[in-house]
């Protein structure tokens, strides 16, 4: 453009109407500016009803003036004297779908218009936090508005951008890692960006223990000297109830010792060949006042042995005989009776 143009144009702009030098909105722009909508040409119509509508996913409105008064009104938003859109500092909510109508005398269309526009949000200022895990390192770009989903989020090392690395995080390993790399995250939508400061990671030498990360072997160790405690204690246990089992049959032995009896003892013997002795009968305890039953054998030598008589004078005459014993069921070899001389 000429000097004479850009003159021409000030002039213009200083003596014509003010919505003639406000600037277009445009189909994609940022937040934060204000900007008109310009209405379509009326072809010299008399005009007595414009209107204005908005409508989006989540809001709408009408902006509408008849006869030169506003009918309709919304805050940011006025409709001017040429019939054009006024938005005031827009903001992310503005996007969406506009529509302009206008109506002479008859109340017939005379012109219409639709536009839609897209309104983004700055691309904030990011920063980036790290944290060393097992010799790796854990790098986030925090963008404080993780609700917006039109941001592009670029790592960046030293000076050269990571491939592939598109996400809030990002994992560098240990071989990836150098001492004192410089990292920083960028991020941007359609219109803007921003980057973070440079952030110097260092996560000093991996620990090893074995040839084994510290981590895991610290684990493994624990873990060892858990199973071994338990098992100290498992055999400690052990070696106490046998201790008391023993002590008891210790004592039970000893109390038997001492219930043992002289009969018991010879039932324990057992004959010269092998086999084990017959029952001795135990003999019954009887008052001092009855006299214990007698056996057959004891009958028996009662019989055989008699007790001699009393002497006897020449004068008196010979006694009479003793009664003979019984007969007893048993069948035994029959004595003959002897009488005492």
């Amino acid at each position: 453009m000429s000097t004479k143009r850009i003159l021409a144009v000030l002039f213009f702009c200083g003596f014509a109407l003010p919505t003639d030098c406000e600037k277009t909105c445009e189909k994609s722009m940022l937040e934060g500016v204000t900007c008109l909508i310009k209405s379509p040409d009326k072809s010299g119509k008399v005009v007595v009803d414009e209107k204005w509508s908005f409508t989006s996913s989540s809001s709408s409105f009408v902006v509408q003036r008849k006869n030169g008064k506003d009918v309709k009104t919304f805050p940011n938003a006025t409709i001017e004297s040429d019939g054009s859109l006024k938005l005031h500092h827009v903001t992310v909510s503005n996007t969406g779908k506009y529509t302009f109508e206008a109506y002479d005398t008859k109340d017939e269309m005379v012109a219409n218009h639709k536009e839609e526009i897209t309104v983004y949000a700055k691309a904030p200022n990011p920063t980036v936090t790290h944290k060393c895990e097992n010799g790796s390192v854990r790098l986030t770009c925090d963008t404080q508005k993780n609700d917006k989903t039109d941001l592009t989020i670029t790592w960046i090392r030293g000076t050269e951008d990571i491939k592939g690395a598109n996400k809030a995080i990002l994992v560098q390993t240990s071989q990836q890692l150098q001492e004192n790399t410089e990292y920083s995250c960028r991020v941007s939508n359609i219109l803007s960006n921003a980057q973070s400061d440079v952030l110097t990671v260092s996560c000093g030498t991996p620990c090893t223990l074995f040839g084994y990360d510290c981590s895991i072997m610290v684990g493994i160790l624990s873990g060892g000297g858990a199973l071994l405690l338990l098992l100290i204690f498992l055999f400690v246990i052990c070696a106490c109830l046998g201790c008391k089992q023993r002590e008891k049959d210790e004592e039970e032995l000893r109390l038997r010792s001492f219930d043992t009896s002289p009969t018991n003892q010879q039932r324990a013997k057992v004959t010269a060949r092998g086999q084990p002795a017959p029952p001795i009968p135990q003999e019954d305890s009887y008052p001092a006042t009855q006299t214990p039953p007698q056996t057959q054998s004891q009958t028996k030598g009662l019989v055989r042995a008699r007790p001699p008589p009393p002497p006897q004078d020449e004068d008196e005459e010979d006694p009479p005989p003793l009664p003979r014993p019984r007969k007893k069921r048993e069948k035994r070899a029959e004595e003959p009776y002897r009488p005492m001389e």
